[in-house]
């Protein structure tokens, strides 16, 4: 998701994904299954206990193969679409890391040994089956939602089990609470000093508030996107800088 992010948006600009939106004729998905695992092992913070997980992942498979079967189509309403295609993205993200636990420290050790970027990394493997359609992580999140939805606020929600990733929510996501939803992980994104310093004199900030300003400052100046949620107001003279990013996974 977050791997090679300047030259990966420049790929997916000028080619699109490679997987057309797959469709079926379901009804919206219920999320509870989702929601059950994720308040069972993922604490306020954020964090993934995996090992207790990976006790799990049948019932993970289970809710997985659900989403498999029932792609969303044009009856759903938008808040319906995104919030299946965001906790997709979550949860698919969640079993690429238990098919590799305890054998990695990040998700950037998942892909072929000789790191090939856009082909070997983890973003690019085709593990996933929606609709019929085999798909990646880049598929969902370039090809469909940052293709489909415009959302900025979606980059505070979909998680690649990194520390200085937003935290994995430890509730899924559904349709009638979305607004509220991405409300909240974008205050708890900004004003987690671990992730954005925001200071009066002084704002260091996240790399995903860089790699994708654009999809941002669409809607509005960065300033204005750090005064939404932080606690600590900033003005355009304040001046910006970019932390260094902690792939480190994101387990308690």
């Amino acid at each position: 998701m977050r791997s090679f992010a300047f030259v990966l948006f420049f790929v997916v600009g000028l080619f699109g994904s490679c997987t057309a939106t797959p469709t079926s004729t379901a009804a919206p998905v219920d999320h509870s299954a989702w929601d059950k695992l994720l308040k069972k092992h993922v604490n306020d913070k954020g964090f993934v206990n995996y090992s207790a997980f990976k006790k799990d992942y049948d019932e993970l498979k289970k809710y997985l193969d659900m989403l498999s079967a029932s792609a969303p189509n044009n009856k759903w309403t938008k808040e319906e679409q995104l919030a299946y295609w965001i906790n997709a993205y979550n949860a698919f993200t969640v079993q690429l890391i238990l098919d590799h636990y305890p054998g990695i420290s990040t998700i950037k050790d998942i892909g072929s040994k000789i790191k090939i970027p856009f082909v070997s990394d983890a973003w690019t493997v085709n593990f996933i089956v929606i609709g019929g359609k085999k798909m990646n992580l880049n598929d969902i999140e370039h090809g469909i939602i940052r293709k489909k939805f415009d959302e900025p606020r979606i980059h505070f929600a979909l998680v690649c089990a990194a520390k200085s990733c937003p935290p994995l929510r430890n509730e899924a996501f559904t349709a009638d609470q979305l607004d509220k939803q991405l409300d909240e992980q974008g205050r708890d994104f900004m004003n987690d000093k671990s992730k954005n310093n925001i200071r009066k004199d002084k704002a260091e900030l996240s790399k995903i508030l860089t790699w994708y300003g654009g999809d941002f400052t669409k809607k509005m100046p960065m300033v204005e996107w750090v005064n939404k949620y932080s606690t600590v107001k900033i003005d355009s003279k304040t001046p910006i800088s970019y932390l260094d990013y902690d792939w480190d996974l994101n387990g308690k």
